[in-house]
């Protein structure tokens, strides 16, 4: 089974083979000390929705049967272990480990980290209704994020990936002819389904819809499938507005770096609406995958290219940043908890939306323990529900002391590392 691959990026001839939520802000040395300042979730008068980019195409063993190909690229083995790290296709390590999208303790941990950094739901990958490559797997991982999302009180916006429509047509599962009746059929699906989800994005009633890339519909395809649509949508192209679209989204260029990012701001102030993104690097695996020769690096400086591309997003005072990305961890851009950076560029984000000078990692820290808990062999799943509910809910003393008397709560010299951060002014 071939995997869904970012043609962006990855020419496809290279493969072979839980309401609006209001989270709270921590502060205090101690760990027994958890104190309430404001919420640095997006409120409609203060700031912008924050959505990370999440892929659900991950397959691990032991929730999945495999080890699916964004792990291996058909080159790491993850049976593989040194110094107890598995051999996985990333230069950096996950702070859980390699885990598959379709688990849902990795799902409630993924958004409850989130939220605790002041992320408001997610931008997902979806390659639509197809039982083709593993785009059938891809749905119902998807599908869980969504319920994960509504169940937590987060919000859900769908990336469609139609770059699937000429791989259809490659794959002599679809007519040329009808690439443009395909793409209208799967959005008039989400109409019918996952943009009534009260986790689902709107404006001015209009569900939020981007496309990734420029691999799949043309500009006048796309004009044509807007204009066919049940529901009409705010629709979003990758790096320019296409004809019909509300506006267009930024997306990390490695051949261009941070220069892109400030074309796209310019280009976007005269647009009725864009999303800029803010990213902490990329730093691809593809040459050492043997995939293909791989990609200029963005360097991460020590967590200033989040920090700055993060500020200029901010600058703009849009109403959506898109986070580039929680787990792309084969393009290495990810702001997921890791092994090399702690929970750094998640704690720059909260303290940056609370304007507060925030050095606790209580907050960040409970669904990492909630997560170990859930694993554990004596985990219960009505106590385990009922602190995830406490997380949620900003009452976070009451969970971090279930989680004590549990034995799950760490120690201080257990906290996500969050190195300082420099006072020296960025040059990109």
């Amino acid at each position: 089974m071939e995997p869904a691959v970012r043609s962006r990026y990855l020419p496809k001839t290279s493969i072979k083979g839980h309401s609006q939520p209001h989270a709270i802000v921590l502060t205090g040395a101690l760990l027994g000390c958890v104190c309430l300042l404001e919420s640095v979730h997006a409120q409609e008068t203060t700031r912008p929705i924050i959505l990370a980019h999440y892929m659900p195409w991950y397959e691990a063993k032991p929730a999945g049967n495999r080890w699916g190909w964004h792990w291996t690229m058909d080159h790491f083995d993850p049976a593989q272990r040194t110094q107890g790290r598995r051999e996985v296709a990333s230069k950096y390590y996950p702070l859980i480990g390699p885990y598959d999208s379709g688990d849902a303790d990795v799902l409630e941990f993924h958004l409850l980290t989130m939220y605790a950094a002041g992320i408001d739901g997610v931008i997902v990958d979806w390659y639509g209704l197809t039982g083709f490559r593993d785009y059938g797997l891809l749905h119902r991982n998807t599908t869980s994020v969504l319920q994960m999302c509504e169940r937590l009180r987060m919000k859900f916006v769908i990336c469609y990936e139609d770059q699937t429509v000429p791989a259809l047509v490659a794959g002599s599962r679809l007519a040329s002819a009808d690439r443009v009746s395909h793409a209208t059929k799967e959005i008039n699906w989400l109409s019918k389904h996952w943009f009534r989800s009260p986790s689902y994005v709107r404006f001015n009633k209009r569900p939020v819809l981007l496309s990734f890339g420029h691999a799949g519909l043309n500009d006048d395809e796309w004009r044509q499938c807007l204009e066919r649509l049940d529901v009409p949508v705010r629709y979003y192209s990758q790096d320019y507005r296409r004809p019909g679209a509300t506006g267009g989204f930024a997306w990390p260029v490695p051949q261009q770096g941070l220069e892109h990012t400030r074309r796209f701001l310019e280009r976007s102030s005269e647009w009725p609406d864009a999303i800029p993104v803010a990213y902490p690097r990329f730093d691809d695996v593809y040459a050492q995958g043997k995939v293909n020769d791989g990609y200029p690096e963005i360097p991460d400086g020590e967590g200033e290219t989040f920090r700055w591309t993060l500020d200029q997003a901010l600058r703009a005072n849009p109403r959506i940043i898109q986070i580039a990305t929680w787990n792309d961890w084969g393009e290495g851009t990810q702001i997921e908890p890791s092994l090399e950076f702690g929970y750094r560029d998640l704690a720059h984000l909260r303290s940056r939306l609370s304007n507060q000078g925030v050095t606790s990692n209580v907050a960040l820290q409970l669904p990492l323990w909630l997560y170990r808990y859930r694993k554990s062999a004596g985990g219960d799943l009505a106590i385990a529900n009922a602190i995830a509910d406490q997380i949620r809910n900003e009452e976070l003393e009451n969970a971090r002391d279930r989680l004590s008397e549990l034995g799950f709560a760490g120690t201080k010299k257990q906290e996500p590392r969050i190195p300082p951060q420099p006072n020296n002014q960025f040059q990109p």
